[in-house]
């Protein structure tokens, strides 16, 4: 008899060995959350002192919080393809918004992952491709879709229909009378979530579709930014009227608030099934913004200034200035990543790709894509490789260009009506408003600069300026 027992002993020591060692080995979830035209300086723990984002601001108390990430773009296809393609919007095929698919020949984040035994799932915004496209959801790696393919569909708060897919195939639904989209996009996201069989791993991606444009909210957030007779409580406001593109808001500033509070509150439900299903200490979340705020559907320069929404940085969204690219990021990993960092790695969307590739085991030809991982960051181990340079470029507003290296940036602006215009040159270091252009008296630095940025883009079948690199 004690010769089983010890035999019984040893068989459960041996399992829990392994059952150990599984765990251990198993791939990380992945979720990646990202907010439509949300700035900078939005969320409490990035400085905002007037509205609140608690669930937000857990993450970067739980995890790292990232002081120099920037955007794919400065608006929301292109930061989007910069983001799943690892590669910046000097090499991406899609540079500017109007639905242009994404590459078919080029793999994309979902598709990598789920090669490694990921299930894949993504609720809210795509704008790379419409169905029967190359960038159509479901020939693109995913599992499960529910949200707007048509960036303009993404504009407004309360669609009557969404695209889903449906036994592998793309088709259009009924919402139900009155919903909230980005309401509809939790609620799957939390479905998807506690569907999860804990031996498989997943990737997430959340794409809200606000505070975007359209300043409509649910009641329930709205009304503590309200006096009790109904009146906003950042008076003076300056109404945004019936009958144009975005609904009509009576009080934009206290919508905009209300809408930033309401993606904290989705993200604390997002979490919270996380950690109700065991998932949270090997889950890797990511929090970040698409671009710079905006000044559409009743938002203007003073209300911007009034949230200090860009924090102390120059520009809105569509200016290549820190404010139209430089963004919010945070990730929590708490089996990896030491919770209350900070980093200061100069990073941008193009990034995530060969990371998210490394954390699955996936080997990538790194000459194809433009971004580093960060990883070695994350872990606090190893040698965290640094860009020689980041580049963007914009194809609407007369054409922008922009490229950061270390400390110094240099943009051109109305690059179609002048191929060589003259740069305007910056230390953001010393300067992170640029109020200061140092061209003038700094002129072999910026000459070396805008030499460099003339050399790094490739030509695009849609997207090219009148020169001729």
């Amino acid at each position: 008899m004690k010769k089983y027992i010890s035999i019984a002993v040893m068989s459960l020591i041996l399992s829990a060995c392994g059952s150990n060692a599984s765990k251990e080995d198993k791939k990380p979830n992945i979720v990646f959350i990202m907010a439509d035209d949300l700035g900078i300086g939005d969320l409490g723990v990035y400085g905002q002192d007037v509205f609140k984002t608690p669930n937000i601001d857990q993450l970067a108390t739980e995890g790292m919080k990232f002081e120099n990430f920037y955007a794919g773009s400065t608006v929301c296809a292109p930061s989007r393809a910069a983001l799943l393609t690892g590669q910046h919007t000097g090499s991406t095929q899609v540079r500017g918004n109007g639905e242009f698919p994404l590459d078919p020949d080029k793999k994309i984040i979902p598709e990598i992952l789920k090669e490694q035994g990921y299930t894949t799932g993504m609720y809210g915004k795509w704008g790379l491709g419409l169905k029967g496209s190359t960038g159509s959801p479901e020939k693109r790696g995913w599992d499960e879709f529910l949200g707007h393919l048509h960036h303009v569909d993404a504009h407004f708060q309360r669609p009557d229909s969404l695209d889903v897919i449906q036994n592998g195939k793309l088709v259009r639904e009924k919402t139900p009378e009155n919903s909230y989209a980005n309401e509809l996009f939790t609620d799957a996201a939390v479905d998807f979530i506690e569907e999860r069989d804990a031996k498989e791993p997943f990737f997430l991606y959340l794409s809200f579709t606000i505070p975007h444009a359209e300043l409509v909210v649910p009641d329930n957030f709205i009304q503590k930014h309200l006096t009790e007779d109904g009146n906003s409580k950042y008076e003076p406001e300056e109404a945004w009227p019936e009958g144009r593109h975005y609904a009509g808001q009576k009080y934009p500033k206290a919508a905009y608030a209300a809408l930033v509070e309401s993606i904290d509150a989705y993200v604390g439900r997002v979490m919270e099934v996380l950690k109700e299903k065991g998932y949270d200490e090997n889950t890797m979340v990511v929090f970040t913004s698409d671009n710079g705020t905006h000044l559409e559907g009743g938002r203007r320069q003073a209300d911007v200034d009034f949230f200090k929404s860009s924090g102390e940085h120059r520009g809105v969204k569509r200016d290549l200035y820190e404010g139209g690219i430089k963004e919010p990021f945070i990730v929590r990993w708490p089996a990896v990543v030491e919770a209350g960092t900070t980093s200061d790695f100069k990073g941008a969307f193009w990034d995530v790709y060969p990371t998210f590739s490394e954390i699955a085991g996936v080997s990538i030809n790194k000459e194809a894509i433009d971004g580093i991982s960060f990883l070695p960051t994350l872990k606090n181990s190893g040698e965290q490789k640094q860009h020689d340079y980041l580049y963007w470029e914009f194809h609407e507003f007369g054409g922008k260009q922009a490229l950061l290296k270390g400390d110094w940036k240099v943009i051109r602006l109305n690059v179609n009506e002048n191929p060589q215009a003259p740069v305007e040159l910056y230390n953001i270091a010393q300067d992170p408003a640029e109020s200061k252009n140092l061209a003038e008296s700094n002129p072999e630095k910026a000459k070396e600069l805008q030499t460099l940025m003339d050399s790094v883009r490739t030509p695009n079948t849609n997207f090219n300026f009148k020169t001729s690199n």
